[in-house]
Parts: structure tokens; C-alpha cells; sequence
């Protein structure tokens, strides 16, 4: 079994409680307010950005050429999640510039720049993984009986399609590629995890 596959498996309380949780099920039925979604969408955003220099800050540290490659290749992925979340905001009448981020998403980018600053690729790889493994699990488990027709459509269209399956595939094989397996790579996993469930926490109750 992969490293990353083990780390999935054991965190699977966390991705079952992400599914569960009222916000991805307000999205799965389209019910949710669009209040709360406006909100997880700057949020999201925000996010997304410190993502991205996660990522590039990776590829800065990467030991070979093809990491620094495949570092760069996932960091366009994100720029196509953003253009999502643009293409709601100008429908919605957010403004992405103006957003303050919340205590969660503060806790979250801090720990992912933090890891990606201090640590070496492979633990970053695997503090970013969680957030593309979970949202394929949920973008599959939303599409499983087809795409809805209801205003969060494009959401579930995004993380159940087969691009976005392939980034997973990206960054869970730099995870294989660099990670070393042990209590530090777990518990980092883990904790992005958590951050995740809260995110969608402080989306809910805003």
C-alpha cells in the first residue's frame, strides 16, 4: 500500500464527518444558503492563494528537476479552481479583493506556509494533500447518482471531474516520490485534515 493511501485510510473519520457535515450536504442538495457559500468562497480564495505559494515555494526547494516541474503543473491547477470561485464571485457580487480571512483559514494557510517554509517537500506535499484528496472524495460521493441541476452544479462538476482526479494523482505521487513515512508525515496529514473540517465549520456558522 502507497504512503498516501495509508494516510487516507487513516484519516477516514475526518473525510466521512467532511461529507456529513451540513455545508458540503447544503451543496449537495443545492440548499445552502448562498450567504454561507459567498462566504466559503472568500474564504476559499484566500486560501487558495497561499496555496499556490505553497506550492511555488515547493518547487523553489524541490531536489530535481521533475519535481520543480510537476510543483509548477499543480500550481495551475489551482489558477483553474480560482477562476471558479471568480466566475461565482462576479455572479454573486463578492468582491475576492476585500476579503479578511477568518481565524480557520488564518490557521490553515499558517500552517501550510509554515510547513512549506520549514520543512522539505515531501511533508509538504503531504500537509497539501488532504485538501485535493478530500475534495475528489466529495466531488465523487455529490456526482455518484449524476450532476445535479441546482446552483452549486459546477462546484460538484469541478472536484468529481477526471482533471481534477489527475491532480490528486500529481500530488500524491511527489507524497510517494519524497515523503518519508513516520509519526511527523502522519500527523501532519492529520492535522491538515482537521483544518479542512473546520473550514467548512466556519463557513456553516458565519
Amino acid at each position: 500500500m502507497t504512503i498516501s493511501s495509508q494516510l487516507w485510510l487513516a484519516n477516514q473519520d475526518l473525510a466521512q464527518a467532511c461529507l456529513e457535515h451540513p455545508f458540503v450536504q447544503g451543496i449537495a442538495n443545492g440548499t445552502l444558503e448562498q450567504q454561507k457559500f459567498a462566504y466559503y468562497l472568500g474564504q476559499d480564495a484566500f486560501f487558495l492563494e497561499a496555496f499556490a505559494r505553497a506550492y511555488s515555494i515547493a518547487a523553489a526547494k524541490a531536489p530535481d528537476f521533475s519535481g520543480f516541474t510537476t510543483f509548477h503543473d499543480l500550481a495551475g491547477g489551482v489558477l483553474t479552481e480560482l477562476r471558479l470561485h471568480q466566475g461565482y464571485a462576479a455572479k454573486w457580487g463578492v468582491n475576492l479583493r476585500s476579503v479578511e480571512p477568518g481565524i480557520s483559514t488564518r490557521r490553515y494557510t499558517d500552517f501550510l506556509l509554515a510547513t512549506a517554509w520549514s520543512g522539505d517537500v515531501g511533508l509538504t506535499a503531504a500537509a497539501m494533500s488532504p485538501c485535493l484528496r478530500l475534495y475528489a472524495f466529495l466531488g465523487h460521493k455529490l456526482a455518484y447518482n449524476g450532476i445535479p441541476n441546482h446552483q452549486y452544479a459546477d462546484w460538484i462538476e469541478t472536484y468529481s471531474s477526471a482533471e481534477f482526479a489527475k491532480l490528486v494523482q500529481k500530488l500524491e505521487g511527489l507524497v510517494e516520490c519524497y515523503g518519508s513515512d513516520g509519526a511527523l508525515l502522519h500527523s501532519t496529514y492529520r492535522y491538515a485534515m482537521l483544518c479542512e473540517r473546520e473550514f467548512f465549520q466556519a463557513a456553516w456558522i458565519e
